[in-house]
């Protein structure tokens, strides 16, 4: 949408992330504690995240005022006396003044000061997969070689820790003396390594992470498949056996492990050019739609994989390492497109395909080749079903 403030508070989540819940080796730890030492030399819930106005003015002197007005920082507080700093009615296409990211990042020093939270360091697959496609993501779109480089280390930490040498996954790892994998992995976990591979391979142009895409994606198969009435159960063929096997089937407060493997399978099979996932992603699909209106509020991720399936993917091939065309293709969110770069692999998708031009395609059938950006930029025009 272009607004600064989305890509300001995108961006700076990811920072924070990578900067304060990340294992040096490139997994991502759970969460922090809520309750910290507060000056009173006692455990308080958001002592480290709130403030006072008189905390402003010792920091802040003659800005204070302004930086209290823009943080909602009062005397009464929004949470037990104190104050979350908080822009819930700013101006989505408004940026942050020159003045008050100065405050800003003198309030992160002083806060730098203070006793941090607890860290609960267990890294876990679901969670970590899920900011791995979000991180990938914002990486191809923003051109940031950092968080590419956090991502691909993330990518490799998933199979170097989370994963088996039978090729199992697991749900859990925990830093400590002794870090180990722990926990045979649920549908979410598998689900979500797919999308974060598919995503992962769109930022590196590596195949490597698009195979091992695929091979998650089988495994989350033969594990978890449903073969009489269709889609994932939660837990593994192999794992305990229990009175009813249950499937995740509704968005919460995060995506289903069924709507996360249906936009990750139709992916996956736009990026390979095998109808077998999306098969697999459509059977799913059929089984959310029988449930969907009776909730429609629980189904907001699956939404998108309706989307996809019913408007189809473009697929958009770069032959080689081609930075201009990238950059093109990134102008803008393609929540209907994949992206296939770098070193040409086997499969339908990469036939006849030469270095130089840039190729758009839907269903099977492609444009033109496009030779520079111009061309590249009039095909995906023409190709987006938005």
């Amino acid at each position: 949408l272009g607004h600064a403030r989305y890509f300001q508070v995108a961006s700076e989540t990811i920072d924070y992330v990578l900067a304060y819940m990340r294992h040096p080796n490139g997994g991502f730890f759970s969460a922090e504690d809520a309750d910290s030492l507060a000056p009173s030399g006692h455990s308080e819930e958001g002592a480290f995240y709130t403030w006072t106005p008189d905390e402003l003015d010792a920091i802040l002197g003659e800005w204070s005022a302004d930086a209290a007005a823009y943080w909602g920082i009062t005397d009464g507080g929004n949470f037990e006396g104190r104050s979350i700093p908080n822009r819930i009615h700013a101006r989505p296409d408004i940026g942050r003044p020159d003045a008050i990211e100065r405050c800003r990042r003198a309030l992160l020093s002083a806060r730098n000061e203070r006793p941090r939270p607890g860290l609960d360091d267990k890294v876990l697959t679901e969670w970590n997969a899920m900011f791995l496609s979000t991180l990938a993501e914002a990486a191809l779109l923003a051109d940031n070689d950092r968080w590419k480089s956090a991502a691909v280390a993330n990518g490799v930490f998933l199979m170097e820790n989370l994963r088996g040498a039978n090729g199992k996954w697991h749900r859990s790892w925990q830093a400590d003396a002794t870090p180990q994998a722990r926990h045979g992995a649920l549908a979410h976990d598998i689900a979500h390594v797919v999308d974060a591979f598919t995503r992962l391979y769109e930022l590196t142009g590596n195949e490597r992470w698009l195979l091992e895409a695929r091979d998650a994606a089988d495994h989350l198969i033969a594990n978890h498949w449903d073969d009489t009435n269709n889609g994932l159960f939660t837990t593994s063929h192999d794992g305990e056996q229990l009175i009813a096997r249950q499937k995740d089937i509704m968005d919460n407060a995060t995506p289903s492990a069924n709507s996360t493997a249906a936009l990750a399978l139709l992916r996956l099979a736009a990026l390979l050019g095998d109808d077998s996932y999306s098969e697999r992603a459509r059977a799913i699909l059929s089984l959310l739609a029988r449930v969907q209106p009776q909730a429609p509020s629980a189904f907001c991720n699956a939404m998108h994989s309706f989307e996809l399936a019913a408007a189809g993917t473009t697929e958009v091939v770069i032959p080689g390492v081609n930075r201009g065309f990238v950059r093109e293709y990134c102008t803008t969110w393609r929540p209907y497109s994949v992206l296939a770069h770098g070193q040409p692999m086997d499969g339908p998708l990469w036939e006849g395909r030469t270095e130089g031009n840039a190729y758009v395609c839907r269903g099977n059938v492609c444009l033109a080749p496009a030779s520079n950006t111009t061309e590249l930029a009039e095909r995906l025009a023409t190709s987006d079903p938005t």
